[in-house]
Parts: structure tokens; sequence; C-alpha cells
């Protein structure tokens, strides 16, 4: 199955986000390894491209884009309860068991 937005083929979930969202990824995101430095300059960017009334319908995008994630792969979000291993209790010295 093709993966079209805006005319334009996708050729990786990434592009399609970044497609779709007109904006890449890793600025919402983040990168692996971003200094503080680079984090408060990407995150200014991000502030500047919402308060741009270009991108006033981009909230309701983003929201559309996550829903369809949620119904297209239902299988990540398959959360299972994790048990607790018991307490042990360590061995008390001098004491007969």
């Amino acid at each position: 199955m093709k993966n079209i937005v805006a005319g334009h083929e996708a050729a990786s979930p990434a592009e399609f986000a970044e497609l779709a969202l007109g904006t890449p990824v890793e600025l919402w995101l983040g990168a692996e390894g971003e200094s503080d430095e680079e984090r408060a300059a990407r995150l200014d960017a991000a502030r500047d491209i919402l308060a741009d009334p270009e991108f006033a319908d981009l909230p309701d995008g983003l929201i559309r884009l996550a829903a369809r994630v949620v119904e297209d792969h239902p299988d990540l979000f398959n959360v299972v309860p994790l048990t607790r291993p018991a307490r042990r209790r360590p061995a008390r010295e001098g004491v007969a068991a």
C-alpha cells in the first residue's frame, strides 16, 4: 500500500508523518543526544511555528495523525500489567529456619 500525502509518496513512516505535519518530526520529538542549547533552539522554533497563522490547524492535524496511528497499529498499545516479584527477605544471621 502506498502512503501518499499532498501528492508525495512517503517512503517511510517518519517521512509520512513529516509530509502530514508539514514539519520534520524531530522538531517536535527532538533528536537523541541533543544539547540543552539545541533543545532550546528547537523548542523556540516549534513555538514560532505554532504561533504562525499558517499552522493554526496543526494541533488538529496532530490529533488526527495520532488517532490514525492508534487505529492502524493497535498492537502498539497492548499494555500488559507486570507482576512484581515477591520480596525476598534476607536471612537473618543467628536465626534457625
